[in-house]
């Protein structure tokens, strides 16, 4: 397990819960661009510099300063945050449990965090997992981690108290700017054949069944540039737009595809299977 960003305490009532923090998610998404020179195509290095002092300043030399009025800043130090007359800088407190709906969807949720109890907490930790399995309530609290304070949610999961960062109401913007259609008439015999593709392409998710397949087009698109054959990269066409005209027959042709894809589908995972054993038979073999 990596190393916990935060501890603190995690309270509720009077119980206090000490508790360490981690990321729950990592990103593993291995393509990733430098900035270069146009002309010599070397990376371009970014220096923090003084303008006052005509000079580059060292990452470690940098502090953090709050600006109080303009062009004066006040240097603001990790001692002093600790300072913070901020209950949430010191502990996740728990103002109440709600009911998991009345979060107002996913726009609201940010990060995600793992929460571990101390050994000598255990068992209280325990009390607030099972208690919130059984009652099907989320807990909302406020938390200041990074500068910065943020109204958070805590739930459990597998066992684990979960704990995600959620935006703050004014951050969420309003949909009055955007220019959405206006009594837009829908047939019902459109309603019902949307609703037969639905149907026909309704699944469980399995998560292992998706991957991330952006690196290997980029991989793609780099070897044929070395190689010289760029027009040679075979490039996906566009998804033609579906007219109204077209609607209706293209919601059937949709619901027929889908049917086809169903009847293909335990073929295509018992493809995927063999493939894959015989990636991991291979490793096996050269490790061995």
């Amino acid at each position: 397990m990596p190393r916990s960003i935060w501890r603190g305490v995690l309270s509720f009532g009077m119980v206090a819960i000490p508790i360490r923090m981690y990321l729950a998610t990592e990103s593993t998404t291995k393509v990733s661009f430098h900035l270069l020179c146009p002309e010599h195509h070397t990376r371009i290095k970014n220096k923090r510099w003084c303008p006052e002092g005509d000079h580059e300043v060292a990452w470690g030399d940098v502090v953090r300063g709050y600006e109080y009025e303009k062009g004066n800043y006040v240097v603001m130090d990790d001692e002093d945050l600790e300072k913070l007359p901020l209950k949430s800088s010191k502990a996740i407190d728990i103002s109440g449990f709600i009911e998991d709906k009345e979060l107002p969807g996913p726009i609201y949720y940010q990060a995600a965090y793992y929460l571990e109890p101390e050994k000598a907490a255990a068992k209280p930790y325990a009390l607030l997992q099972k208690t919130l399995e059984k009652t099907k309530r989320v807990a909302i609290a406020k938390f200041a981690l990074r500068d910065r304070e943020r109204l958070v949610s805590v739930r459990p999961l597998d066992g684990v108290l979960l704990l995600n960062t959620l935006h703050w109401p004014d951050e969420i913007r309003s949909t009055e700017d955007l220019d959405l259609p206006a009594d837009v008439s829908v047939s019902a015999k459109e309603v019902q054949m949307a609703e037969t593709l639905v149907e026909a392409m309704a699944t469980t998710f399995e998560p292992d069944e998706y991957k991330d397949e952006y690196k290997e087009a980029v991989e793609d698109i780099v070897k044929a540039k070395v190689e010289g054959k760029e027009g040679l990269v075979e490039v996906p066409e566009a998804v033609a737009e579906t007219t109204v005209v077209d609607l209706m027959s293209a919601l059937k042709a949709s619901v027929e595809r889908a049917k086809k894809e169903e009847r293909e589908r335990p073929a295509a995972r018992g493809r995927r299977a063999s493939s894959e054993r015989k990636r991991t038979g291979t490793r096996k073999r050269k490790t061995a």
